[in-house]
């Protein structure tokens, strides 16, 4: 406090006390006024005791360069979104067993803090399954490594992996929980199990990873209609249904007469399957009834890498690389019609103007990266770990690399001596995708629609380049997405044994290892197909977002921008381009290996 001696006029003085709270007081002051959370005890929401409704929407940190996190971030508050839900893919954070990376791109709790900086809340969406269209609904593939594992359930294979992987994650989040002065208001449980549902203990298990960690915010489930009734936690708010655009609200009022109502994904456009058309979903009024909702998505972004997902109900399709999902926001972060029919509808629902909607990140049409190198597949094959010799042919996931956690990503080779030709047939036992070669020329291509190719006569070298082409992310299959050679593969009913098998996960330090190798071709006459082609991108002055338009006698492959995995190709399309961040890039030569 201080004081003042003022003269009151009459020759007489008083004293003025100013008292001034310190910070450290003020502090708690408003975490005692923050004790009462968001609740979940009437028909409205409410959060410090008073209504609330969430306007909320996805944007995935980790398909977005951090470098662009506050610029999509910014662009939603001036949507008039309120609320910013994320998954969490522990596939990413935790690549191996027990090594766990919450960095640079990964940096969780970075992303949050930005969230609370800018005034929006967090609903957290830390799985340990997300789906997502993510590889394997973002579970780690290594757990595939035992055979008898049953994702998804308290098989105690599955229930030790998630509780190591809690123990880290919670500690990372637990300080960003609104209890203690963050910005998370809700966590969700698990993710649509009601649509999986195999085991009535599971739920229940995943609630207490949560709580018995010290989450205690609001906990919420999120299902669609028909799993609405089995994927609920007691004591948690299961009325966050996932609807298509055409569902009527009225009927999730008469149902949940005294809960409060939210669309935890309000589908604002649909993810892509490669083979197929791009889906196109049209912006339309929803809040009407007091309902709180979620754009899923708010921003897609884009699955870099080798990380989408698949999907399986009978015929097997992967998904693309680009994950624009029709959003508000593009691709490539522009606000596009929808997001401004969003803004002017939000706008109605604040008291005071919205803010002024950021102007996206410039773009710029570079001139043609040309192919100067090449290197085929067979002279990268000094870059890879040694080969694995097994007499049968075994799983990505099983072979002996990376300390033991088998092979997530990318391409296997599989190689064995023939002795004659005749009918080779897959069993079906291709995941996913596999080129056949004979004495390194191809004769053709094994997948789930086709299983057969005819081998010519004579003793010969046969050759498997399987690609993993994405694990499924949803349904009852998960169990069932180990990659590579699943099984015997057959030549004239006679299985093929004494397997030489290589590792092609292109990590970066592989690329790295390519790319600084020396031993680059020039000679564009010798046969280099399946190979390695070294291309450079000159960048005059600072670097700006462009694409990567391949044409389609391209085929199907990979993108490498400076290190950085852009992502799948494939001339069947939807997607003709790959999303290349200026971030990524940088003034001068850039390499650019395919």
């Amino acid at each position: 406090f201080h004081s003042l001696r003022m003269c009151d006029g009459g020759g007489g003085y008083y004293m003025v006390v100013i008292f001034f709270l310190s910070r450290r007081h003020h502090l708690d002051v408003r975490r005692m006024s923050r004790l009462e959370g968001l609740k979940a005890d009437s028909s409205q929401f409410t959060l410090e005791g008073k209504p609330f409704r969430i306007l909320g929407g996805s944007v995935h940190y980790f398909r977005v360069p951090r470098a662009y996190w506050e610029d999509r971030l910014l662009k939603m508050k001036a949507c008039g979104l309120n609320t910013l839900t994320t998954y969490v893919p522990w596939n990413l954070h935790e690549p191996e067993r027990g090594t766990f990376n919450f960095q640079d791109q990964l940096d969780l709790k970075a992303y949050v803090s930005l969230a609370a900086q800018l005034g929006l809340w967090v609903i957290l969406r830390p799985g340990p399954y997300i789906c997502a269209e993510w590889d394997l609904g973002g579970l780690p593939s290594w757990l595939l490594q035992d055979e008898e594992m049953q994702l998804r359930t308290t098989y105690p294979g599955f229930v030790n992996a998630v509780n190591l992987y809690f123990d880290k994650l919670i500690s990372v989040i637990k300080p960003l929980m609104f209890e203690g002065g963050g910005p998370i208001i809700a966590v969700q449980v698990e993710n649509e199990y009601g649509s999986f549902a195999k085991d009535d203990k599971y739920m229940p298990f995943i609630k207490n990873c949560l709580q018995s960690r010290g989450i205690k915010e609001l906990l919420m489930t999120s299902d669609n209609w028909e799993g609405l009734r089995c994927g609920g936690v007691e004591g948690g708010n299961n009325t966050d249904i996932n609807l298509e655009k055409d569902t009527n609200n009225r009927c999730l009022c008469l149902l949940f007469p005294q809960k409060p109502l939210m669309v935890m994904e309000y589908w604002s456009g649909w993810f892509d399957v490669w083979g197929e058309h791009h889906h196109v979903f049209y912006a339309e009024e929803i809040l009407d009834r007091g309902v709180s909702i979620n754009l899923y998505m708010f921003h897609g972004g884009t699955t870099f890498g080798f990380m989408n997902g698949a999907m399986d109900f009978g015929t097997y399709k992967s998904q693309v690389t680009s994950y624009d999902y029709d959003a508000p926001l593009s691709e490539a972060g522009d606000c596009t019609p929808k997001y401004h029919h969003l803004r002017n509808l939000f706008s109605q629902y604040h008291s005071e103007h919205l803010p002024g909607v950021p102007s996206s990140p410039e773009r710029k049409a570079y001139g043609p990266a040309l192919i100067q190198q090449h290197l085929s597949l067979w002279d990268v094959l000094q870059f890879s770990d040694k080969p694995h010799r097994s007499d049968r042919p075994v799983n990505m996931e099983n072979l002996p690399v990376n300390n033991n956690n088998g092979q997530s990503y990318g391409y296997t080779l599989y190689e064995t001596t023939i002795t004659g030709g005749g009918a080779l047939n897959s069993r079906n036992n291709i995941r996913d995708r596999a080129l056949v070669f004979v004495n390194r020329e191809c004769v053709g291509c094994l997948d789930y629609k086709t299983h057969e190719v005819a081998i010519p006569d004579g003793k010969r070298t046969l050759s498997f380049l399987v690609e993993n082409c994405g694990r499924v992310n949803y349904g009852k299959a998960l169990d069932e997405q180990r990659k590579g050679i699943v099984g015997d593969i057959v030549l004239n009913n006679t299985p093929l044994r004494g397997f030489s098998i290589s590792c092609l996960d292109m990590k970066p330090s592989f690329i790295k290892r390519l790319t600084n190798s020396g031993q680059w071709k020039t000679d564009f006459k010798s046969h280099c197909v399946p190979g390695f082609f070294q291309a450079r991108l000159c960048v005059d002055g600072p670097p700006k977002d462009t694409f990567c338009i391949y044409p389609q006698s391209w085929g199907k492959g990979v993108i490498f921008v400076n290190g950085q995995n852009l992502g799948r190709y494939w001339f069947i399309g939807p997607q003709h381009f790959l999303y290349l961040p200026a971030p990524w890039l940088r003034s001068g030569e850039n390499e650019v290996p395919v």
